[in-house]
């Protein structure tokens, strides 16, 4: 059974019914999943009327429920009314509660396992007072006796090339130094290190820390949150089987392209990781470590400036969704290889060092009431 994704609309005066129209109707998107837009039809015609000609003569797939998804169509759930204006290029209080409402719907969906994971178009801070991170982190946090055991969530920037997350998400530049904490590093490095594991099947990853002040710190001079705060975070972390490393100064780190020898990079905050990520790559995919659910979206916002021109590049919404199946699987894989592991019994050989032997119940006789 094909697996069914989530897609929400986003905001309804920005270029998400763009990029979701243009990356579903490309390639054999339709052979891997079932896709099901969040929105409201008739506002989608009215970005439609802005696209090529072959975007136009859509059948929509009307449904009430993820299940009544067909194969080959565009399954559409009605989430707010055909009422709601379209008023391009502009963040007004209709174009908010639209996007709020349509998460709200497919984050409702999710929660019942109506539908598989969750790809999010891009909306303005207004509508959840804050982003898509901070709100499904509070929805879907993993429960403490859940593995990852961590609290809390990541955000990560993803290409195929490079993966960089972040201690600190939207925050005011000001509020940063207050938010760098070695505990808050450690559990970030945590659910990172977690994360490229079980969604990304890397088995021992290598992840690089940068630091928070120019040319870290210089031994103190420009700043001791290297010294007082960050070292000691990257040190607890490899004492707990974490293979990091660090801090480095983040220009030089980019601009020599040392950041190749890493399978990803936690940044300090959001500008010093997003600005060279962005440069070397525009079609990135927004990836929420950490969570119960898979979420992804395209790493760009809501595109005031080009909404309803046909310039809306589809790149990173295609890739997003191909991401949020990709994760799905790698995720199911790890979990099933590690849901029933080999019992196993433990022996001397009379040198005292215990040996693990593994028991193969083919072959193994065995009494169940002991």
């Amino acid at each position: 059974m094909k697996p069914i994704i989530a897609i929400t609309s986003g905001d309804t005066n920005g270029v998400g019914y763009e990029v979701i129209i243009k990356a579903l109707l490309e390639g054999h998107m339709f052979e891997i999943m079932r896709p099901v837009i969040y929105g409201n039809a008739t506002v989608a015609k009215q970005h439609i009327h802005t696209l090529d000609e072959e975007y136009r003569n859509i059948n929509w797939n009307m449904i009430e429920s993820p299940d009544q998804a067909k194969d080959g169509r565009l399954n559409l759930i009605t989430c707010y009314p055909d009422s709601t204006p379209v008023q391009l290029g502009t963040n007004t209080e209709e174009s908010n509660k639209a996007a709020k409402a349509s998460l709200e719907r497919a984050c409702a969906d999710l929660q019942a396992g109506k539908v598989q994971a969750l790809v999010t178009a891009p909306l303005h801070k207004e509508a959840l007072n804050g982003g898509h991170t901070e709100y499904l982190e509070k929805r879907f946090e993993v429960p403490s006796d859940q593995v990852p055991s961590t609290k809390g969530s990541l955000m990560m920037l993803c290409t195929e090339s490079l993966r960089v997350a972040l201690v600190c998400n939207h925050v005011s530049i000001a509020d940063i130094p207050a938010q760098i904490t070695e505990e808050r590093i450690l559990s970030k490095l945590t659910i990172l290190n977690t994360s490229l594991k079980r969604d990304f099947g890397l088995e021992k990853p290598r992840i690089a820390v940068l630091s928070l002040n120019p040319h870290a710190g210089d031994s103190g001079l420009l700043g001791k949150e290297e010294q007082e705060i960050i070292v000691p975070a990257i040190q607890k972390a490899n004492e707990q089987g974490i293979w990091c490393f660090g801090p480095y100064a983040p220009d030089g780190f980019f601009g020599s392209g040392h950041f190749t020898r890493f399978d990803a990079v936690l940044a300090m905050y959001h500008d010093q990781g997003l600005i060279p990520f962005k440069t070397l790559d525009m079609s990135g995919v927004n990836f929420t470590a950490g969570l119960s659910i898979v979420r992804t979206s395209p790493d760009h916002g809501t595109g005031y400036d080009i909404a309803g021109k046909n310039e809306a590049d589809p790149s990173s919404m295609r890739n997003a969704i191909y991401m949020a199946l990709d994760i799905l699987r790698q995720r199911a894989e790890y979990d099933e290889l590690r849901a029933n592991p080999l019992p196993f019994t433990e022996r001397s050989d009379g040198d005292g060092k215990p040996r693990r032997e593994f028991i193969d119940f083919k072959t193994t006789k065995y009494d169940e009431n002991k």
